[in-house]
C-alpha cells in the first residue's frame, strides 16, 4: 500500500470515531507496519488532526464550543491506550477506582491501576499514571466491572463500607453484571465477597 493510501486510511478511521478518543500505533496494525503508522500519526499531528499526548500516544481532540477550547485528554483513556499498546490487562485501583464508580468526587492527580504488566509510570500535563503489577487472579478471567468493584472495596476497607456504598455500587450494575459478579468474585477475599453478595442481591 502506498504512503498516501495508508495515511488516508488511518485518517479516515480516526475521523469516523468520536472525538476524545486516544490512539496508539497498535490500533492501526492491520493497516500498515509500525514504522509507517508512526509516520502517519506524526503527519496527522502536524496537520492538526491529532494532538500528541506523549511519545506514541495521540488524541483525536474534542472541542468545547461553549468554552471555545479543546477538552483535556481523559487520563483513563490514555491509560487504556497504553495498556492496549503493550498488551496489558489493567483495572483502576485506589482513589481512581472510587472515582470511576462515583464513590468519590475527588479527581486524583495520580491515576493508579493494577496491571498484569510491569511497574510503570507515565506523566502528561499535570497527570501521573501509575501501573502496579498484581497477581493475575485479581484482574484476569473476570469482567472489568467485577475487577473494578473488587479494587474499590479493597481501597475503602471493610470497616468503611456503608449501606450507602453498597447501594451506590449496585446502581451502576445491570442484572447481567450482577449475575457475572456473583460467579466471578467467589475467589475474592471473604469479606469482599460477602459485600458483593449484598451488592448483587
Amino acid at each position: 500500500m502506498s504512503r498516501a493510501n495508508y495515511l488516508k486510511q488511518v485518517q479516515s478511521t480516526i475521523e469516523s470515531a468520536e472525538t476524545g478518543k486516544v490512539y496508539v500505533n497498535s490500533d492501526f496494525s492491520e493497516i500498515a507496519d509500525d514504522v509507517a503508522i508512526r509516520k502517519a500519526l506524526s503527519r496527522l499531528e502536524a496537520d492538526g488532526v491529532l494532538r500528541r499526548i506523549m511519545r506514541g500516544v495521540y488524541e483525536y481532540p474534542e472541542y468545547n464550543d461553549f468554552l471555545k477550547e479543546y477538552v483535556a485528554p481523559s487520563p483513563n483513556k490514555v491509560a487504556h491506550a497504553l495498556a492496549r499498546n503493550y498488551g496489558w490487562t489493567i483495572v483502576p485501583s485506589g482513589d481512581t477506582a472510587l472515582n470511576m464508580l462515583g464513590l468519590s468526587t475527588q479527581v486524583p492527580a495520580t491515576w493508579l491501576y493494577v496491571s498484569d504488566g510491569p511497574y510503570k509510570e507515565y506523566s502528561f500535563d499535570s497527570i501521573t499514571l501509575k501501573f502496579k503489577h498484581t497477581t493475575n487472579k485479581e484482574i484476569s478471567k473476570i469482567s472489568y466491572k467485577t475487577a473494578l468493584t473488587i479494587q474499590a472495596l479493597k481501597s475503602l476497607g471493610k470497616d468503611k463500607i456503608t449501606e450507602k456504598t453498597v447501594s451506590a455500587i449496585a446502581n451502576t450494575l445491570s442484572k447481567q453484571d450482577k449475575r457475572a459478579m456473583l460467579k466471578e468474585a467467589k475467589y475474592a477475599t471473604g469479606w469482599i465477597y460477602d459485600i458483593i453478595k449484598r451488592i448483587c442481591k
